[in-house]
């Protein structure tokens, strides 16, 4: 079932080729509509500028067509450019061939770009089409910044698109006193705000520009029609090679910053636009992303191990027979890579999770536990305190022979594991059949500009999730600059980082990763109201100059 509830035969079949035009909102991946994750997934073509791209492209379908689209301009033909294809041939020509085309843009196709004309064109040519609306940029970025454009008492709202206004577009809005939405370019907007005056509109009307709105790049300017030329140039905004780009700005009493200071909630969070650095495997690193994505960070994933096959496989190809022939009671999880090997092997052998029937499951750690949940396995077992394997061996049963049929249990794990569960268990009464089920190497290094960003500064923070991920990033990157706020989930994480000579900011109070992000969001919150309070800009750590004190904290 599709999300919006279509099986694939609830559609015609279609002989020619179908377009959709898709609205992909103003940035933020979050806004995209079931229906248009729907076209997205069942696209040949894809069509979208490269920022658009990178919004729906982890939607549609491996495999999917991506063409270059590059809009030809009278200049650049003027200067002997090959003539390259735009936007409306790449989408015409895919159709022609009987494809299914998503044409992708920013916002909503109707109210942003020029998607009329293209629509036009598939319409003259008999070419079957749909819209998809999205969120547009007029009214989802000043949603993310905090400012309403209508109250209880309602107001008129003016759409205006300072690159196209006419003089008597200006004359009737600045003769209002509607909100007015205008978009523009940085270096423009005080252009705008001169013809509103011009027009009519008080100098002292509240105004807010908001730029890259609603990704965590966003960041809003508070003034007035009056002052905001002086504001963007004391706070040395403009000139700058960035003035291009594009904004939205929003005039009159509901953009004022008494408002802005209680609806901002958007550029409020912990850790907005903090570059985090997470140094896990890719797998690892997922869920622990989306958490720091919800405190408005923006996390960079650095590999530091890799994780391979034994060297020997026949004893792991032992104990899964062992596990289908009734050799064992127990069989105990310590990590996701583990459940992952166990997994491959299954399948391998054309096995599923009833070959887990009659065997009790043990597993370490909330993910460890959800990655078997995803196999279709429930563990009979879960610490219920710490949640490493000593609290594993606190939970876990002594060998009683009267209940306990069959006294050895299965336990698949890394090849650099510590002893403490296989002696624990032991120590139990249990026979252990302890079995390499995968390899940790350090991983490749990784870019050379993520290297210099980490030795440099150029990363708020780093969350270290064990030991070996503090040594591995060490040796294959550096180390962390001392403004970079270095967290860790345990006591034996943190010092490692200190024998390295890291400054650990933030400990986590329990040893789970998702605890680890939380610690690192409430140390963010208290900087930014130990800041507010001060009277201090709220900046990102790696603004700080180096050599700062930095305390210690857990939550």
């Amino acid at each position: 079932m599709s999300p919006t509830g279509h099986a694939a035969s609830d559609y015609p079949v279609l002989s020619a080729g179908h377009v959709t035009f898709l609205g992909a909102g103003p940035g933020d991946p979050g806004l995209l509509t079931l229906r248009a994750v729907e076209a997205l997934a069942s696209a040949d073509v894809l069509v979208a500028e490269p920022d658009v791209l990178g919004v729906v492209r982890c939607h549609a379908r491996a495999g999917v067509s991506t063409p270059e689209l590059t809009v030809v301009d009278a200049q650049s033909t003027a200067a002997g450019v090959p003539v390259l294809r735009d936007a409306v041939n790449l989408v015409m020509e895919a159709a022609k061939g009987g494809r299914r085309v998503v044409r992708a843009v920013s916002g909503d196709p109707g109210l942003d770009g020029n998607a009329g004309g293209e629509m036009l064109a598939c319409a003259a040519a008999g070419i079957p089409f749909e819209v998809v609306p999205g969120v547009a940029n007029v009214v989802g970025v000043p949603a993310y910044a905090g400012v309403p454009l209508r109250d209880a008492q309602g107001a008129d709202v003016r759409f205006v698109d300072a690159r196209t206004a006419s003089d008597r577009c200006w004359s009737e809005v600045g003769a209002s006193d509607s909100t007015c939405v205008i978009s523009t370019q940085l270096d423009a907007v005080a252009a705008a705000a001169g013809e509103l005056v011009s027009a009519g509109r008080k100098p002292d009307t509240p105004l807010t520009v908001t730029v890259a709105g609603t990704t965590t790049r966003q960041r809003t300017w508070t003034a007035t029609l009056g002052t905001i030329a002086q504001v963007f140039k004391q706070g040395k905004i403009l000139p700058s090679p960035d003035g291009h780009q594009p904004v939205i700005a929003v005039v009159g009493e509901r953009s004022s910053a008494a408002q802005r200071d209680q609806l901002a909630w958007f550029e409020s969070k912990p850790m907005f636009g903090w570059k985090v650095l997470v140094p896990r495997t890719k797998e690892q690193a997922a869920s622990l992303s989306d958490q720091l994505r919800s405190y408005g960070a923006v996390p960079h994933e650095v590999p530091t191990i890799a994780v391979e096959p034994p060297r020997t496989p026949q004893q792991m190809e032992r104990a899964v027979k062992g596990l289908v022939t009734g050799r064992y009671e127990w069989i105990a999880f310590t990590s996701v890579n583990a459940v992952k090997a166990v997994r491959e092997k299954f399948e391998e052998y054309g096995l599923d999770a009833r070959a887990f029937a009659g065997i009790k499951v043990a597993a370490v750690g909330e993910q460890t536990a959800a990655a078997l949940v995803d196999f279709g396995v429930k563990p009979d077992l879960v610490p219920s305190g710490e949640q490493s394997a000593a609290g594993l061996l606190e939970d876990w049963p002594p060998y009683d022979p009267v209940f306990d049929p069959i006294d050895r249990v299965f336990l698949p794990r890394a090849d650099i594991a510590t002893e403490t569960l296989v002696a624990g268990l032991i120590e139990l009464g249990w026979e252990v059949d302890d079995v390499t089920a995968y390899r940790t190497v350090r991983a490749s290094p990784p870019p050379a500009d993520t290297r210099e960003a980490i030795k440099g500064g150029g990363f708020d923070a780093v969350l270290f999730t064990s030991s070996s991920t503090v040594r591995n990033l060490v040796g294959i990157a550096g180390k962390p600059h001392n403004v970079t706020i270095i967290a860790c989930i345990g006591p034996a994480t943190a010092k490692t980082a200190e024998e390295h000579g890291l400054r650990v900011d933030v400990l986590s109070p329990e040893p789970s990763v998702h605890k680890l992000a939380e610690a690192l969001a409430e140390f963010g919150a208290q900087r930014r109201d130990a800041a507010k309070e001060a009277g201090d800009p709220v900046t990102r750590p790696s603004e700080r100059r180096p050599g700062a004190r930095r305390r210690r904290t857990t939550t």
